[in-house]
């Protein structure tokens, strides 16, 4: 089987990456900053930068025919987990917002800084996604 590269057109056109890699039914979802399609870093704090992040993800899951509820795992890079935690509320109410009330393996990891200097989360993942749904073939 050989991996293909899941670049959806709506998000930035990546250079040296791709948004996600598809093995078989298996979606690696490579990490996701709160890049707008200008290719800026949203404003506005935390909560703003989850849904944009939490967003390009989904994105790049729906481009092969996924759904949020095939998400089995999801890995949170923070640069402020206390910030993360003050907002936890408003988070998960835009987790449910955008993907529902079912939530995936899930880890939340402090870090020193991300790629883009604003980056204040980063968000990987992985899906399985369902033969019936899924768009593109490996």
């Amino acid at each position: 089987m050989t991996p293909i590269a899941v670049n959806p057109g709506a998000l930035p056109t990546p250079r040296g990456y791709s948004h996600g890699t598809l093995a078989g039914n298996t979606l690696h979802l490579g990490g996701q900053t709160a890049l707008d399609a200008d290719m800026k870093i949203v404003p506005g704090g935390i909560v703003e930068q989850f849904r944009q992040a939490f967003g390009n993800v989904l994105t790049t899951l729906r481009e092969v025919g996924g759904e949020p509820g095939d998400l089995v795992s999801v890995t949170i890079y923070l640069t402020d987990i206390p910030d993360y935690q003050a907002h936890g509320k408003e988070i998960g109410r835009v987790w449910r917002e955008l993907a529902g009330p079912v939530y995936p393996a899930m880890a939340g990891i402090g870090c020193t800084a991300l790629w883009q200097p604003e980056a204040m989360i980063e968000i990987t993942g992985v899906a399985v996604i369902p033969s019936d749904r899924l768009t593109l073939r490996p």
